[in-house]
């Protein structure tokens, strides 16, 4: 019995540890993950980890405060209060980077949310480039999409000489047909025209007539509600704009958040094109491209806003940027970025796809119509708990006694369209 019992508690102890473990590497990878989307929120739009931007680079921040890791956090949180405690670290370093970009706004983030971005920084690791393995993939899909075509292409040329065969030999058939009547003497029945062949043909197949009849009045009529469906739809509708801007190289591989540049979209409907004062505050710095055509729409973005980068300074000659606008709603539909992004929480993929892949200014990624919403409203969870804007919501829901209120909580969630989504007056005017 005691031997059991000993057994039964190293097991416990052992799922116990095992279980804390996990835990621990679930906090752990949770933390990273939290730490880059810190980062990206309040560092991405001046500060890269690898490379001097507005600001330095931020790998081997911890080690050049090192000895001063109280100072760290607090000049993150209050960098002017820092700044006036005469620090030499701090003055040699405001003496190098404030005519860059002045000084650094006081970032709201807790001591915790600091050791996750430093946490991420330390850890982070440069993307691995794959271009060459792009490019031949790119061929090898082109080298199947050739093969699968020559297929197809031979396919086609065996069918047309195979139909052209059997309606050489139908014909000869029939001549011989002639030929052997003609001479038995037999009367020929009149040679019949091609109308009047198909007549009877039709006549002789009633039942296989209709049902191919009706297939292709289906078929077209199929075509027609199709075609009438998608007026107004212009999904993957992407117009030529005046500058080749890459979403990848900006919100994807810098993190530069959505929200930096279209900051509209926290208390606006429109979520707006940002203005190239937004872009002159890295391109202030960095006025090459990747590329002679990069580089040669950062000069565009000057010509905009009339700077002379070789003076730095602004010339007063402006040539506003004539953007082409790709995503129009109805007069009649009402849509608020504002309330979708900060107080339903929805992230910009939901609605945009994965932007931070596009090479090029966004396109129309959703259809937009009134399907695409209500049925959105209809599965999206209303993420109540912890979001101010639905606190009272919230309360009214678990402290009410009416049936109709609690009905809502039996699975567990509320759609939009359980607190009105619905309602017409919601999105129309």
């Amino acid at each position: 019995m005691a031997y059991h019992l000993d057994v039964v508690i190293r097991l416990t102890k052992s799922l116990a540890l095992t279980s804390a473990m996990l835990i621990a590497l679930a906090f752990q990878g949770l933390h990273a993950q939290d730490g880059e989307k810190l980062f990206r929120q309040n560092c991405s739009s001046c500060h890269r980890v690898d490379k001097d931007m507005t600001g330095p680079a931020l790998k081997g921040v911890q080690e050049r405060w090192e000895g001063k890791e109280d100072l760290l956090y607090k000049w993150i949180k209050n960098p002017a209060a820092v700044a006036e405690m005469g620090i030499p670290y701090v003055d040699a370093m405001l003496a190098e980077w404030m005519p860059r970009g002045g000084l650094m706004n006081a970032q709201a983030v807790t001591d915790e949310e600091i050791d996750a971005i430093l946490d991420y920084i330390e850890k982070w690791e440069p993307p691995v480039a794959a271009t060459a393995d792009a490019g031949e993939t790119e061929e090898a899909v082109a080298r199947d999409e050739g093969i699968s075509s020559a297929w197809l292409y031979i396919i086609v040329f065996v069918l047309l000489i195979l139909i052209f065969s059997l309606w050489g030999v139908r014909s000869s058939l029939s001549k011989l047909q002639k030929a052997l009547a003609e001479a038995e003497g037999e009367e020929l029945a009149p040679e019949l025209s091609f109308a009047e062949k198909g007549k009877i043909w039709l006549w002789q197949n009633k039942v296989f007539v209709s049902i191919a009849g009706i297939l292709v009045l289906v078929y077209f009529v199929t075509l027609g509600w199709d075609a009438l469906m998608g007026v107004g739809v212009y999904t993957g509708y992407t117009p030529d704009q005046p500058i080749k801007f890459s979403h990848k190289l900006h919100a994807g591989e810098n993190g530069v958040a959505c929200v930096y540049c279209h900051h509209s979209a926290l208390k606006s409907k429109h979520a707006g094109i940002p203005s190239t004062n937004i872009c002159m505050n890295c391109h202030k710095a960095i006025n090459e491209g990747r590329s002679e055509e990069g580089t040669a729409d950062i000069q565009k973005i000057y010509a905009a806003v009339g700077w002379d980068p070789d003076k730095q300074a602004y010339t007063g000659e402006e040539e506003p940027i004539q953007w082409v606008k790709v995503h129009n709603l109805p007069d009649h539909a009402y849509f608020n970025h504002a309330q979708h992004y900060v107080v339903g929480q929805i992230e910009c993929q939901e609605c945009h796809g994965q932007i931070q892949e596009d090479y090029t200014v966004a396109g129309q990624y959703s259809p937009l119509t009134m399907g695409w919403c209500i049925n959105c409203h209809n599965e999206t969870a209303v993420r109540m708990d912890g979001n101010g804007y639905y606190d009272e919501v919230h309360r009214r829901l678990v402290d009410n006694n009416k049936e109709e209120l609690k009905k809502y909580l039996e699975d567990g969630t509320i759609t939009a369209r359980e607190l009105g989504g619905w309602e017409c007056s919601k999105c129309h005017y």
